[in-house]
């Protein structure tokens, strides 16, 4: 009896139901991948079959729709923030364009359809047709995973997704209204209230709030994840208030944090682990379970209705695709990428003729056909976006790379390994995310008797420190050498792993043991070619709205000019921020052009002098959201002017609370004095300058 009542269909108990669908998760996408079945169609099809109109096995209840919309609030809300948001400016006319397109095309086909030729009424075929317009990102997944997702193809339909859908239910308002009779002034400015008042309070107010719980709360993950959240649904309770559906309030919430939660980072990471793993799979076979395989059987007229409404819905939906194609110039796969992306429908769909059901505006036949029609659109829809985005990520992956030059590798010297991890999480912004290059913290233990001591100290401090970055999803293997001294080991290491760029802490103390030796970053200036990076960060990264760039003369004529520049273009990138370049007047058109052939595109602006910025004055204006990095250059090379000696000393006295990079370029080892002095125009004299750098510095250690 026990058993029996446990097992009776549909399930009631809820370890059970959990247990079965958490099943449906974890096998579902195994078992289609061997067929080459999208995992997307799998979970639909597991729905349809474990649903009410299927085996039976569980019903719709509450639990899966409350787990369904968070997992549909989910896709929207990733939607947004994986947007990159310098393209998606750049490209916001488009997509406004596509979003206009996608609206009007298919409500005026559908219009035609459902009034002429179906006998349906004004209303009821503006309602139904109003569906036609609508489509949700079930496939985003897809293109997220197959790593085309920065793709511009991409951002329009995003973008154009909330166009449509807002427009959409915007008409859906208007006729329930109109329906009550209450489509009057009050009506109209209701409306136009609530929505000028969410959208401000979401853009405006969202990120100044997680600026501050980013700055003032610890670093915790789970703290984090969960304010994310909190905000999310709370932008879906506050559309709701103002007359739209959550989605709206979730894709704009995922808008006003996108340059707060960096792709690479920890938080995004868990983010999409947690949606991926359990929310989006349930809104999925939450969907499948609406489908009832059996309306289609259930007369000639219900079969010519779902034939013409499905096939109008997905003809209005390819003309959209087809003309945006022409229009911006796209290739087919494009096309057949944005097509994939905005056939599927979902949520307002379903919002829309369950309203239009519950007010008796259509009948039981059309919303049968509905939910068939977003089983069938959500078939095609993956099918297409599966095989268009595998070509698209091929075609990706064929390009040839901008720099012609060995694997990145990121080298992270770790002086005191309880404050290296803003010094990793930086390395992480700077990395190629399409390299499985790894980083590599390094430890350095100086020879002496009790080494092996020292070892297992660093090696425990390392564990704790990597245990703080180890959800950021990067290849970290941290390494450790001993030698008889740290730039020693630092050098070996450099040499071992093929390094490519080192990120060095920040140490403005200056020993009378350095002063006579050297410091180390002296030595490896010195004896080394690649990239350093010399980094004082204060500011949780995220938090940055603006990177100041300040470069000296001739820079775009260094080896490695557009390594730096890439990185800093990516770091932008990365951090959702803007680039400001100070420059000298005759390099400015030399370094814009340089960088407008970098991708990813980030928004830049330069600003030119024939003298060197003064940093002092610089500092009295700086602020601490905005990073300054400054280009700096190795003795004998082709942009090192006496000036640059003074920089670590004017920070260290200057830039107290601000954070900055100093930033030696990549220098090629052939490099040579001679061939320097035959630049006229930037000709150097290496024993003035070295002299004045001494008579300098001993003025420097007088005075202090």
């Amino acid at each position: 009896m026990i058993f029996s009542s446990i097992f009776s269909l549909p399930l009631e108990d809820p370890v059970i139901i959990f247990t079965l669908v958490l099943f449906i998760i974890l096998l579902s996408p195994i078992v289609l991948r061997k067929l080459r079945i999208p995992s997307i169609i799998g979970l639909l099809l597991a729905g349809v079959i474990v649903g009410p109109n299927g085996l039976n096995l569980l019903l719709r209840d509450s639990s899966i729709v409350l787990f369904g919309t968070v997992g549909l609030l989910y896709i929207m809300f990733l939607a947004a923030l994986e947007i990159d948001m310098g393209d998606f400016k750049k490209s916001s006319k488009r997509s406004f364009i596509f979003g206009v397109l996608t609206f009007i095309i298919p409500l005026g086909s559908g219009i035609v359809i459902l009034y002429y030729f179906l006998d349906y009424s004004f209303t009821a075929s503006l309602l139904i047709a109003s569906m036609f317009s609508t489509h949700t990102l079930i496939s985003y997944p897809i293109v997220r995973n197959l790593g085309i997702s920065k793709d511009e193809s991409v951002t329009v339909s995003v973008g154009g997704t909330i166009i449509t859908d807002t427009a959409v239910l915007l008409l859906l308002a208007m006729i329930v209204a109109s329906t009550d009779g209450n489509l009057d002034m009050e009506f109209w400015i209701h409306l136009t209230l609530s929505l000028t008042i969410f959208v401000l309070f979401i853009l405006l107010i969202y990120p100044r709030v997680t600026r501050w719980f980013f700055r003032n709360i610890p670093e915790s993950g789970t703290s984090q994840y969960v304010f994310v959240l909190s905000l999310v649904f709370l932008a879906g309770v506050l559309a709701d208030l103002a007359g739209l559906e959550p989605i709206i309030g979730a894709f704009l919430a995922g808008l006003a944090i996108n340059r707060l939660v960096p792709s690479n980072s920890a938080l995004m990471n868990r983010i999409e682990f947690v949606g991926n793993a359990i929310f989006i799979p349930f809104f999925l076979i939450s969907v499948g379970m609406l489908v009832d395989i059996k309306v289609i059987f259930s007369g000639s007229h219900a079969l010519l209705i779902t034939a013409v409404i499905t096939l109008t819905a997905i003809v209005s939906k390819w003309v959209p695709a087809y003309i945006s194609q022409k229009l911006f110039g796209y290739s087919v796969i494009q096309r057949r990428i944005i097509f994939g992306l905005s056939t599927s429908r979902a949520a307002a769909t379903l919002a829309v003729i369950l309203i239009g059901f519950s007010m008796g505006i259509v009948d039981e036949t059309i919303l049968n056909v509905t939910v068939l029609l977003i089983l069938i659109t959500t078939l095609i829809s993956s099918f297409i976006t599966e095989q268009a985005g595998r070509k698209l990520a091929i075609i990706e992956s064929q390009r040839a790379p901008q720099l012609a030059v060995k694997p990145e590798r990121i080298l992270v010297p770790v002086a005191n390994p309880k404050n290296v991890s803003r010094l990793i999480e930086l390395a992480v912004y700077l990395k190629d995310p399409s390299l499985p290059e790894p980083i590599f913290p390094l430890s350095v233990i100086k020879d002496s008797e009790n080494v092996e001591e020292q070892l297992q100290i660093s090696n425990k401090e390392m564990v704790e420190t990597l245990s703080i970055v180890n959800d950021i999803d990067v290849n970290i293997q941290p390494t450790t050498r001993v030698d008889l001294n740290i730039s020693n080991g630092i050098i070996r290491a450099i040499k071992e792993l093929f390094i490519t760029t080192v990120v060095l802490g920040w140490n403005a103390r200056i020993t009378t043991r350095q002063w006579i030796f050297g410091s180390i970053l002296d030595q490896l200036l010195d004896k080394m070619s690649q990239m350093i990076l010399v980094c004082k960060i204060t500011e949780p990264l995220n938090l940055f709205r603006h990177i100041v760039v300040v470069v000296p003369k001739a820079a775009q004529f260094e080896t490695g000019f557009q390594n730096w520049a890439l990185i800093i273009k990516r770091l932008a990138n990365q951090l959702g921020t803007t680039i400001r370049i100070y420059t000298n007047t005759n390099d400015e058109t030399a370094i814009k052009t340089s960088l407008g052939k970098l991708r990813p595109f980030v928004e830049t602006s330069i600003s030119t002098n024939d003298e060197y910025p003064d940093l002092p004055q610089m500092a009295a204006s700086a602020r601490n959201d905005t990073l300054y990095v400054f280009v700096s250059a190795r003795k004998t090379t082709i942009s090192y002017n006496h000036m640059l000696d003074d920089i670590p000393f004017l920070l260290s006295k200057h830039f107290t609370e601000q954070s900055f990079i100093v930033l030696y370029p990549q220098q090629s080892l052939k490099y040579s004095v001679e061939s320097s002095l035959q630049l006229d125009d930037y000709s150097i004299f290496p024993l003035k300058r070295n002299l004045s750098f001494f008579s300098r510095l001993w003025r420097r250690r007088k005075k202090s």
